[in-house]
C-alpha cells in the first residue's frame, strides 16, 4: 500500500494549496490504495532526521509505494498515473504532452504566483514598489498564455482530464480568493470544471478531515 506523507496541523486562515492535495487527488483519481502519514510541521516532524531520509528538501508531499519513495509533487503525481494506467496516455507523444504541461504548472506559472505571496508576507508595507508592480505583469503573461492554450479546450494536455490538469489546477488553487483570474473567464471555467471533479471533492472532504476544520474553510 502507498504511503501519503502530508500536513496533519496547519492553521486554516489563510490556507492556500499545499501540495499534497494534489497527491491525494491524485490518489482519489486513480483509486490506488493508500493511507495518509499526517506530519506535524509544528512540532518540527519535517525535520526530523527520519523525514530528512524520505524528503531532501524536508517537505510534503512525499510517497512510499513498498520502499519506493518519490518527493516533489510532479514527480508523486506522474507516477501514480503511470503505476495506474490512469491520467496519462499510453503513447509516447500523449504522455510527452502530459509531462509538458506538468512542468509548466510548477516550473512557469507556479513560481510567480509564489512570488506574489512571497512579497504580501515579506513586504506587506510595499518597500519594493518595483516588484509589487512587475510580477503580477509577469503573472498575468503566464495566465494568458494558458488562455490561449485552453481556448476551444476542456483540458489542459490531451482530450482527456490528466495528471497535468491536477497540477495546473493545484496552481491556479493558489490564486482562487485573488482577482487574478477575472480577465480570463476560460481559465475560470477550466478551474471550475477540475474542482467539480467527485475526486477532488472527496480530497477536500478528507485533507479538512485530517487538519480538522470545515471543508468551507479550506474550499
Amino acid at each position: 500500500m502507498i504511503t501519503l506523507y502530508g500536513f496533519g496541523r496547519i492553521f486554516p486562515e489563510g490556507v492556500g494549496e499545499t501540495k499534497d492535495l494534489r497527491a491525494q487527488w491524485a490518489l482519489e483519481e486513480t483509486l490506488l490504495p493508500y493511507r495518509v502519514h499526517a506530519l506535524d510541521h509544528t512540532a518540527g516532524e519535517l525535520d526530523s532526521d527520519a523525514y530528512t531520509r524520505i524528503s531532501p528538501f524536508r517537505q510534503v508531499p512525499a510517497i512510499d509505494d513498498d520502499g519506493f519513495v518519490v518527493a516533489e509533487s510532479a514527480a508523486v503525481v506522474l507516477y501514480l498515473a503511470e503505476k495506474s494506467g490512469k491520467l496519462i496516455p499510453r503513447d509516447l507523444q500523449g504522455r510527452t504532452r502530459v509531462v509538458q504541461w506538468s512542468f509548466a504548472a510548477v516550473a512557469t506559472v507556479e513560481p510567480t504566483l509564489a512570488c506574489l505571496d512571497l512579497l504580501g508576507i515579506f513586504d506587506a508595507e510595499k518597500t519594493a514598489p518595483v516588484l509589487h508592480a512587475e510580477v503580477p505583469k509577469l503573472a498575468r503573461r503566464w495566465l494568458a498564455g494558458l488562455d490561449r492554450r485552453l481556448d476551444g479546450r476542456e483540458w489542459i494536455a490531451c482530450a482527456d482530464f490528466t495528471v497535468a490538469d491536477i497540477m495546473m489546477a493545484g496552481v491556479l488553487r493558489g490564486i482562487r480568493k485573488t482577482d487574478l483570474m477575472e480577465p480570463f473567464p476560460t481559465i475560470k471555467a477550466y478551474f471550475e470544471r477540475c474542482q467539480a471533479r467527485p475526486a477532488w471533492q472527496r480530497t477536500l472532504a478528507l485533507y479538512a478531515g485530517r487538519l480538522g476544520v470545515r471543508v468551507d474553510d479550506i474550499r
